[in-house]
């Protein structure tokens, strides 16, 4: 990847630094209705994935195509984004990256009247384009919102919007979109995403629109004081950032597999509740987050919880690999209570592997960033781009499913939890490279 532009500058629009308690609350409440969409759109893959491999008669490697084609675009887009930033300023690059993201669900409707596969990755693509647009502006906006050793505990809150998104979104589109899904006609299937889709654009384009006339207030770029000029390639001086990237880059791969491979794995198992599966990992992020914001950094600081995060991961993917396809006893200790059907104790590891995943996130962008002064904007976009794990990781899963079995596939995230537990335990306190 090309790192060898100019850093973005700061956004020309006028910025004023919120002070206030009432402030931070109110950007806090505009930042969470994006992280809200945010968490729609992406854990809507989650269900769409075993739907789209039924109505275009994909394999596990072509089905996880979505996820390939809606994470690439983080990639791809990322430091555009921040170029368009440096323009726009925070407030109308969230605007227009809805805006785009309204374009993308639209591009949905010829897809399910044709059943071109190659249409709805388009559409993923375009909605992924926008996202990344959002994801550049909000991340920074959120941890420079307040103060930094709080960062992690903000983070977490917007975490209960975007995975609050994600509990309610594969209920909704199993009651809608998976009924008789054995029996109805592909032609059939297909037609029951138009309306929801032009649903979806619409409220995007509304909500575009009361963004661009709302008060949310710019925040500067951080400076350190230093008049020194430097290009974008100098983030790449910073082991921090670079060793956090690629640490995010694992994370994100193995929170898309955990979330988005589980209603597969679900429906390879016979599990009757297979499309909704993927809220029983959301509801364990949601567990997770709320932890991290009633324990940071009041009694556990962010690296520490990275690292518990780390060794949480490192066991649940043992559990994943080795725990049984027939006995309950896991999901019964855990949900009988209250009255969610029980699955597989082999299927609840992998859903509790959300509770893992909650506070890598927010624990690794304040310590990725921390010390990165005046780069902190191009710093940003580099760890955006590690999303793209989120395309190719789940890919290589679908291979690794089709070659051997995908439950033995899931030994692929063991050594992604190990680099996410050294780089909670050592790698973000390198400064220098030797």
């Amino acid at each position: 990847m090309d790192l060898s532009a100019s850093p973005p500058e700061q956004p020309t629009a006028p910025v004023t630094t919120p002070s206030t308690t009432r402030d931070i609350l109110t950007g806090m409440l505009f930042v969470g209705l994006l992280f809200f969409i945010l968490g729609f759109v992406t854990w809507l893959n989650g269900s769409l994935i075993p739907f789209l491999k039924v109505v275009c008669q994909l394999t596990n490697f072509q089905a996880l195509l979505v996820t390939f084609a809606f994470y690439i675009a983080y990639t791809v887009m990322a430091l555009p984004s921040a170029a368009v930033l440096k323009r726009t300023g925070y407030k109308k690059g969230m605007a227009l990256g809805l805006g785009i993201m309204g374009v993308g669900a639209l591009l949905f409707i010829p897809a399910a009247q044709t059943r071109h596969y190659e249409l709805f990755l388009g559409g993923l693509f375009t909605l992924a384009t926008g996202m990344t647009l959002m994801q550049t502006a909000i991340n920074p906006y959120i941890v420079c919102l307040g103060p930094r050793e709080s960062a992690a505990m903000r983070i977490s809150i917007m975490g209960l919007f975007n995975k609050g998104a994600g509990i309610v979104v594969p209920i909704i589109f199993a009651s809608l979109m998976l009924k008789n899904v054995d029996t109805a006609s592909q032609d059939v299937l297909a037609q029951r995403l138009v309306f929801p889709y032009a649903c979806m654009a619409a409220v995007l384009f509304a909500i575009m629109a009361f963004i661009h006339v709302s008060k949310l207030r710019e925040i500067p770029p951080e400076t350190d004081g230093i008049d020194d000029r430097v290009d974008a390639s100098s983030v790449l001086q910073f082991p921090q950032l670079v060793l956090g990237a690629l640490a995010l880059f694992c994370y994100v791969g193995v929170e898309v597999i955990a979330g988005d491979t589980i209603g597969l794995y679900g429906h390879e198992l016979k599990v009757a509740n297979f499309g909704v599966l993927t809220s029983y990992t959301m509801v364990c992020m949601v567990l997770g987050y709320l932890v991290g914001v009633v324990a940071i950094p009041r009694w556990m600081s962010q690296q520490r919880a990275l690292v518990l995060s780390g060794l949480a991961g490192v066991v649940l993917t043992v559990g994943v690999a080795l725990g049984s396809t027939a006995e309950h006893g896991l999901s019964q200790a855990l949900l009988g209570w209250s009255g969610a059907p029980l699955v597989p104790n082999t299927v609840m590891c992998l859903a509790l592997l959300g509770l893992a995943n909650a506070m890598v996130w927010p624990a690794i962008w304040p310590l990725a960033l921390q010390g990165l002064g005046r780069h902190t904007a191009s710093g940003s976009a580099v760890l955006v781009m590690a999303i793209a794990g989120g395309a190719l990781l789940p890919l290589l899963y679908g291979h690794l499913a089709d070659i051997v079995t995908p439950r033995s596939a899931y030994w692929l995230l063991l050594p992604c939890y190990a680099l996410i537990l050294w780089y909670a335990a050592a790698g973000h306190k390198i400064r220098r490279w030797r």
